[in-house]
């Protein structure tokens, strides 16, 4: 090998952990962003500690506890495989195409019991909850929406999440009035708590 050949690989070879390390860092800024949705509870993959009444507002005013939790950008949402419904919607009466993942996939995300009876306690940001067994969501078809029509869910409509199923291919709620088939399904979705022996259920 001549000089300058040897040059330019000595250059390559010491610009590899550049780049390497450009990679991640890219990696890890599709996931800087607000935290959107919070799992705790009863799970095994955590990345955050205790409820803090001080700074977790919202969670601590709603009496949700616990000791640990997995939270969720809207960017990590969003690159988990995704499933698409198009329930007809009571808002407007017109079949809506809504994207997200299966509510089972963040669930695995976050390592909660794949037990058909474990607890679920879905929280909206206006308070409103809905408490369920996780075979009832399975049955159901959730998925956590992070989409509309191809456009992210906003805050101030129906996001920036929605816990939600296709009413429309289930005979006992496509039976019901429109108006009657999505009381299990908060929008403004923020919280999925999953009571355990150490963490209280939510007050």
């Amino acid at each position: 090998m001549n000089k300058r050949a040897f040059l330019r690989a000595a250059a390559g070879a010491a610009a590899l952990p550049l780049v390497a390390r450009a990679a991640a860092a890219q990696a890890a800024a599709a996931n800087v962003g607000p935290v959107v949705l919070t799992v705790s509870g009863g799970i095994t993959h955590s990345n955050r500690g205790p409820l803090d009444p001080a700074l977790d507002q919202l969670m601590h005013k709603q009496g949700l506890v616990f000791a640990r939790a997995r939270t969720f950008t809207f960017a990590e949402l969003a690159a988990l495989p995704a499933v698409e419904i198009r329930p007809t919607l009571e808002y407007d009466a017109r079949p809506h195409a809504l994207r997200g993942p299966a509510f089972d996939r963040v669930l695995e995300a976050a390592g909660a019991p794949v037990a058909d009876d474990a607890p679920l306690v879905l929280a909206a940001f206006d308070g409103y909850r809905v408490e369920l067994k996780r075979a009832d969501a399975r049955e159901l078809g959730f998925i956590v929406a992070t989409h509309i029509d191809g456009v992210p869910l906003s805050l101030g409509g129906l996001g920036p999440l929605w816990a939600v199923f296709d009413a429309d291919r289930i005979p006992a709620l496509a039976a019901k009035p429109l108006n009657e088939r999505f009381a299990a399904c908060p929008w403004g979705l923020y919280s999925i708590h999953l009571p355990d022996s150490a963490t209280p259920s939510v007050g």
